[in-house]
């Protein structure tokens, strides 16, 4: 048996996003190696739930947030002849540990994502981090983040760069002509992809904010829209009344993926000059829509974005350094234009699902082998 632990599955992020992505991979490994599978989302409702990622498709068992009914679901497959745990976030580290203790061959793998592994864990989960057989990580930087913070092995560390969502590529490749989300601006639309919250300023939206005051004395029709959910809206509104330009930005909330697409397409810039970014799965999707792209020179953004070449990295907290970015772009739409191309080519080559799924399972037969 092959068991997957997931924080959450059906709901938006990045990091559910991805657990979707592990879970597709994982469900088709199990299938190829006649190999039964078990997945436990902790916070998840109850019932058995059934999605499906690029045709693949698999079920997961909902715990709706009991701790305690996750970890004995999770010992019981353990016991059950477990070959394998996956746990898709850190924090479930601990899990996999006493699932090892209860089947002392089982092999566990732990994924990371970026700035919950920047500074050092609770000890409980550190610990169990550093017993794991393998800790992967999407970039390079999050990897070192990984050995220097949580002291985890060099040798049980691997970079697993995430995919663009094959259901996202799939809408690209149907005609351009779904209809915007009411709200979306006419004018040179910079647009930001993230879950604004107030434990998440460090996206950088609020500097964005700032650079769209300076640009509209020279650019004034220029415009911010701001897509995603999350707590900080009324913040973000009250700074963009007091930078002047209330009219200039734009917060769209509760869109559809096919929705998102329609902005990413008509969007001139994508921005997003956060300095917290493990990864960045926005910027791929920015990129795939063939669109130059602003990120923060932190983290592991400079690993997706090539600055210069697909896009330019700024320092976070850098506004002058962000206007100077947006106005090349608005300067010159054809050299904005290869940029996207040159992005669009860089995902495509790089970062495709099927070229994830194939680097996870060779991780997988790599610890069924040993």
């Amino acid at each position: 048996m092959l068991v997957g632990l997931f924080p959450e599955l059906d709901a938006p992020g990045g990091v559910q996003r991805a657990g979707r992505h592990l879970a597709a991979v994982l469900s088709e490994y199990a299938a190829g190696h006649a190999m039964d599978y078990r997945f436990l989302s902790l916070n998840d409702s109850p019932e058995l739930h059934r999605t499906a990622v690029a045709g693949r498709e698999f079920v997961y068992t909902g715990c709706e947030r009991g701790k305690l009914r996750f970890l004995a679901a999770a010992l019981r497959a353990a016991r059950r002849g477990a070959k394998i745990v996956l746990a898709a976030h850190p924090n479930l580290a601990p899990v996999t540990r006493a699932m090892r203790l209860a089947a002392p061959g089982l092999k566990t793998i732990v994924c990371t994502h970026g700035v919950e592994v920047w500074e050092p864990l609770p000890w409980l989960r550190r610990r169990a981090l550093r017993r794991s057989n393998l800790v992967l990580a999407p970039s390079q930087d999050t990897a070192n983040h990984v050995m220097v913070r949580q002291r985890v092995r060099e040798e049980r560390v691997r970079v697993l760069p995430w995919a663009l969502d094959p259901q996202f590529e799939a809408l690209l490749s149907l005609p351009q002509d779904a209809a915007l989300p009411p709200g979306f601006p006419r004018g040179r639309v910079i647009l930001a992809v993230g879950r604004w919250a107030a434990n998440e300023r460090y996206k950088g939206v609020d500097h964005l904010i700032a650079a769209v005051a300076r640009l509209r004395t020279r650019w004034p029709d220029v415009q911010l829209v701001a897509a995603g959910e999350g707590d900080d809206h009324a913040w973000l509104e009250n700074l963009a009344a007091e930078h002047g330009v209330r009219r200039h930005v734009h917060f769209l909330r509760g869109l559809s993926l096919s929705a998102l697409a329609a902005c990413y397409a008509a969007c001139e810039i994508f921005a997003l000059p956060s300095r917290g970014e493990g990864f960045g799965l926005v910027y791929l999707e920015a990129m795939a829509c063939g669109k130059p792209v602003i990120g923060g020179a932190h983290g592991g953004a400079p690993e997706v974005i090539e600055d210069g070449v697909t896009g330019y990295l700024v320092p976070h907290g850098d506004v002058t350094q962000i206007v100077t970015a947006l106005e090349t772009l608005l300067r010159d739409p054809e050299h904005a234009r290869a940029m996207g191309a040159r992005g669009r080519a860089r995902v495509h080559s790089q970062f495709r699902f099927s070229t994830f799924a194939k680097s996870l399972k060779k991780l997988l037969h790599q610890q069924c082998a040993s």
